[in-house]
């Protein structure tokens, strides 16, 4: 599975509708309205390259209001979540 976070610019009067809009997107997990340099925060989850090209370029990309997006696609994840999960296995609390 292929991760990557979808930093995304948008037209501000496009702000209310385009939040719920991408977290409709089949493919997209969660979406951040975020304060900063962009207006919104989308990870995006592929089996393949090419699926996650078609999702960012030819799904995002193309939503009413969407100005500009930048990916990165993810190598590894760590988790605070992940970690504290795996030390509570069998151990005392």
């Amino acid at each position: 599975m292929i991760t990557a976070i979808v930093l995304i610019n948008a037209d501000r009067k496009a702000i209310p509708e385009l939040g719920p809009a991408l977290a409709a997107i089949e493919g997209v997990s969660e979406v951040y309205s975020v304060t900063g340099e962009v207006d919104f925060v989308a990870m995006v989850r592929a089996r393949e390259h090419e699926e996650l090209a078609d999702l960012v370029a030819g799904t995002i990309g193309q939503l009413p209001g969407v100005l500009k997006t930048h990916t990165h696609v993810a190598f590894r994840m760590y988790s605070r979540h992940d970690l504290e999960s795996v030390f509570g296995l069998g151990g005392p609390a």
